[in-house]
């Protein structure tokens, strides 16, 4: 096994909690399936949000999951940048995987699947 990041973002449609911790919960679990994780082979996860997402951190969504009660979940704003993509989460996701870096797959949903286009596919 080796240690290995995993990307993805998201888009809520408003600023809300329950969107936030909704869309947190939801990009969590496509990047676990769609990299065939468990939850003991995360070490830890980063999730930034832009500034205009103030109603909730979405690590508290993503501490609802049943097995992610005991990981490192940390959450951080993004810098405000001009033209920069409005109520966006992104994560960076620290895992121990038999996957090289080229074969993990990264999760982009709603309005970020055009951030990182050269690492959808995979």
């Amino acid at each position: 096994m080796a240690l290995r990041g995993i990307r993805g973002a998201t888009t809520v449609a408003a600023n809300t909690k329950e969107d936030i911790w909704q869309a947190a919960r939801l990009l969590m679990t496509k990047l676990m399936s769609s990299n065939q994780l468990n939850s003991d082979q995360v070490g830890a996860a980063i999730f930034s949000s832009t500034e205009d997402l103030t109603a909730a951190f979405p690590t508290t969504g993503v501490r609802q999951l049943p097995t992610f009660s005991h990981i490192p979940l940390f959450d951080t704003r993004e810098p405000a940048i001009d033209h920069s993509l409005p109520k966006c989460i992104r994560v960076l996701l620290l895992v121990d995987i038999d996957a090289s870096q080229r074969n993990i797959n990264h999760i982009y949903l709603g309005g970020a699947k055009d951030l990182r286009p050269d690492l959808m596919g995979n």
